[in-house]
């Protein structure tokens, strides 16, 4: 099959488009067959192997070369085979998620990392929303613990994790701030933000104003800042999106 190959790590020049074996999956994983595959920061990360660090902490990765040579992790397409342990999926069905080396014809991923594609979306569309959705719906939802009637601040709304982190908290019932720049501000109001800021013109973090949740995707803030913006019990999320796909 065809592939986007890394064998070191480096700028786009180390990327190369080769053939090279399908791969097989095992007992608990799905071979997709790859309709569309979504590329954010996370991606860059993972070329380069930058910062060093993690080289240390991602699996796919070494120390000094990939282990998994083909890029790419945001992944949908239609199951082409399963392996014996496999329940919810079948040859023919639907799905998107999240694996290494969606950059190719075929991918395998573990059951439990992919979902049933909405048939309202389109493969390109579900395509960008695995690693980022998910960050942004752990960050709301299960670390920040938002609930309805909530002030809720998110920084980088414009970005990928913020993007969607606006969506997961109006969808909770929170009353959401997203900030961006000057550009950026008609589109986070037009995904639902109640309130749209400039971060050029306003800074949110002078203590004016508090918010009991704030997820902060840019990680540009220090958590001095961030604190004159929390009331005593407010939520930080911060450790789940900060360089989670941008």
């Amino acid at each position: 099959m065809k592939a986007v190959v890394q064998d070191r790590y480096g700028g786009p020049e180390v990327l190369e488009f080769r053939d090279i074996d399908q791969p097989v999956p095992k007992d608990n994983q799905v071979l997709v067959k790859v309709q569309a595959a979504g590329v954010h920061r996370g991606d860059w990360h993972i070329m380069t192997g930058l910062p060093y660090m993690i080289r240390l902490v991602v699996p796919a990765l070494g120390p000094r070369r990939p282990k998994v040579p083909v890029l790419g992790m945001d992944v949908a397409g239609r199951v082409e085979a399963v392996g014996k342990d496999v329940t919810r999926f079948q040859p023919g069905e639907e799905g998107f998620g999240w694996t290494d080396g969606s950059f190719a014809e075929y991918a395998v991923a573990p059951e439990d990392h992919l979902a049933a594609k909405p048939a309202a979306l389109s493969f390109e569309e579900a395509a960008v929303v695995p690693i980022s959705g998910f960050a942004a719906l752990q960050a709301v939802r299960d670390v920040g613990e938002v609930q309805a009637g909530q002030r809720v601040l998110v920084l980088g709304a414009a970005g990928a994790v913020g993007w969607f982190a606006v969506q997961v908290a109006k969808a909770l019932g929170a009353h959401v701030t997203g900030v961006a720049s000057t550009s950026q501000l008609e589109l986070v109001g037009s995904i639902g933000a109640d309130e749209v800021i400039d971060y050029t013109r306003t800074d949110v973090t002078d203590g004016a104003r508090q918010w009991e949740v704030i997820v902060d995707t840019g990680g540009r803030r220090t958590l001095a800042q961030l604190r004159r913006a929390l009331p005593p019990r407010g939520r930080w999320p911060l450790s789940v999106v900060r360089g989670a796909g941008g």
